[in-house]
Parts: structure tokens; C-alpha cells; sequence
């Protein structure tokens, strides 16, 4: 973030200097559909843009309109998704929530939390890291309460899938996870910041 811009660096030329596609952005999240588009989470004004390769301006699809609590403002949005239908997943992490923003709406929904910080299911507290599959199903890394949570679509609660025992070293434990990501398998891989490495599980 000090330095307020993304870069691309290229695999196929072998280069050693990255290109700076965009600057003067407090980023974030980085997140890409299959159309190429790429998605930055902005927490300075507290928004979501989306970038055509080669554009250094980008168009709002999420927030930007002042920091708050509405259906159209996000506070603090770090973590992003992008699905094959182009709407974005937010974690706005200052309100306890995860935001969908479907294609060219005006506003987002909540899918995840939204209820305050804490602990019930139907909360989350500081999210971060997060995913959805092809069913439309949430996974949310759930930073404060060290937990992920799984939420399908349209669930007025979410369940634990890993950790969820207080923040500790043990392997059914997390001390403050940031993101997460699946393979191809359907193994869970879990970034737990607070214990310097990355966790792997099986989930059914």
C-alpha cells in the first residue's frame, strides 16, 4: 500500500522491471474476471474500480460514494471476487460485511454478516479473504473470530468450516487469517497470518 500502485510484471518476456498499470491508489484487494478485467479495492475512497487492461482511470462498480454504511457505500473494502457473471464480492471489513455488486447496479447487497461485529453465525468481524464457487457458495476468512465461514446463497446464516476455536497454533486454529483460495480438488488453503504460514483442508 506505501507505495499506491499495481504492477504487472510478465512471465512470457522474462522482464525484471514491472509495468505500473495503475498509481496514486490506496489498493488492496486485486481480483480478475474471465473477461480480463481487473478489480482494485480502493480504501482510501473507499471503493471498488475496474480496469480494461491498458486504462489508468477505471469505473466505480462498488462504493465510492463517501465512507458509510448504505447499500451504496462500502468502509474500508479490502478483500474482492469477481464471477463469471462480472459482479464483485466485497469484504467491507470496517462494517462486518460481505457485499455483492451485481453488474452495473447502484447498489450492493449484503450476503455475509451485516448484523455488528461478533461472533454468531449470522455475524462476521473483520472480514477478510474470500472466495465463491460456481454454486454461488461464500467462503469468508472471518479475522477477528479466526474462522472461516461458509455461506450459501441466499443464507440468513453462515456455518464454520475451520478454526473457530479461539486464536491459537493448534491445527484446528487460527491467529488472525487474511486470505484464503481453493484448487482444483476442492482443498482450502488459509493464509493464518498471525502463525507466519498457510494451512491446508479438506473440505466436504
Amino acid at each position: 500500500m506505501k507505495n499506491r500502485r499495481v504492477l504487472q510484471w510478465s512471465r512470457r518476456h522474462g522482464t525484471t522491471h514491472g509495468e505500473i498499470l495503475v498509481d496514486n491508489i490506496d489498493c488492496w484487494g486485486l481480483a480478475m474476471d474471465n473477461q480480463k478485467y481487473l478489480y482494485i479495492s480502493d480504501t482510501e475512497n473507499d471503493e471498488v474500480r475496474r480496469y480494461q487492461m491498458g486504462d489508468k482511470n477505471g469505473t466505480a462498480v462498488a462504493g465510492g460514494h463517501e465512507k458509510g454504511d448504505g447499500l451504496n457505500q462500502l468502509n474500508f473494502p479490502t478483500y474482492i471476487f469477481a464471477d463469471r457473471q462480472q459482479s464483485v464480492y466485497v469484504s467491507d471489513n470496517l462494517n462486518h460485511r460481505v457485499m455483492k455488486w451485481n453488474k452495473g447496479a447502484a447498489e450492493g447487497v449484503t450476503v455475509a454478516g451485516g448484523q455488528g461485529q461478533g461472533s454468531d453465525l449470522t455475524q462476521l468481524w473483520y472480514p477478510n479473504g474470500l472466495f465463491v464457487d460456481t454454486l454461488g457458495t461464500l467462503y469468508v476468512a472471518d479475522w477477528k473470530n479466526n474462522r472461516v465461514m461458509r455461506w450459501s446463497q441466499g443464507a440468513k446464516q453462515g456455518s464454520v468450516i475451520a478454526g473457530g476455536n479461539g486464536p491459537g497454533e493448534g491445527v484446528n486454529q487460527f491467529k488472525y487469517l487474511e486470505g484464503l483460495s481453493f484448487d482444483r480438488y476442492g482443498n482450502l488453503y488459509v493464509a493464518d497470518y498471525g502463525n507466519d504460514r498457510v494451512q491446508r483442508f479438506s473440505i466436504q
